[in-house]
């Protein structure tokens, strides 16, 4: 009986265990657009005219980007770590344990995002390009 109990108990907690840690990014998602929003308005495409690109994120909301131009002058974002969404303030936070980019290595990094069933769209802020631009990113997730 005492047997029973415990491996009921255990099962409900790790079902709830499971569906609370599941983050509403898990997937495997396709880079759509890698654009730059300057100051006057206008965008352009960042990542040149066909990006390639991937974003997979598991469960417990460990997470690996990497964004190519594959036409051009070889240009590229590659980063991994933990992902999570603050939806009251409409927020992807990213936790970066790596990148190419060493500057972004143990940072937080905050984008404003919208995410509308499988179409994901964040934008990094003019403050942390340094250039006064908004960088873009539009994701769609990919069939399982």
């Amino acid at each position: 009986m005492m047997n029973r109990l415990i491996q009921s108990l255990s099962a409900t907690i790790l079902s709830v265990g499971i569906a609370h840690a599941a983050s509403p990014l898990a997937g495997t998602w396709m880079l759509t657009a890698a654009d730059t929003l300057y100051a006057d308005g206008h965008r352009a495409h960042g990542f040149g005219d066909h990006p390639e690109g991937r974003m997979i994120v598991d469960a417990q909301g460990r997470y690996m980007i990497e964004i190519y131009q594959v036409d051009g002058t070889p240009h590229y974002s590659v980063h991994y770590g933990r992902v999570m969404l603050d939806p009251a303030a409409h927020h992807v936070v990213f936790d970066v344990e790596r990148s190419a980019d060493s500057s972004w290595v143990g940072k937080r990094q905050v984008r404003d995002y919208k995410l509308m069933g499988d179409h994901l769209s964040y934008q990094v802020p003019a403050s942390a390009t340094g250039d006064k631009t908004i960088a873009i990113s539009e994701w769609t997730r990919a069939a399982e």
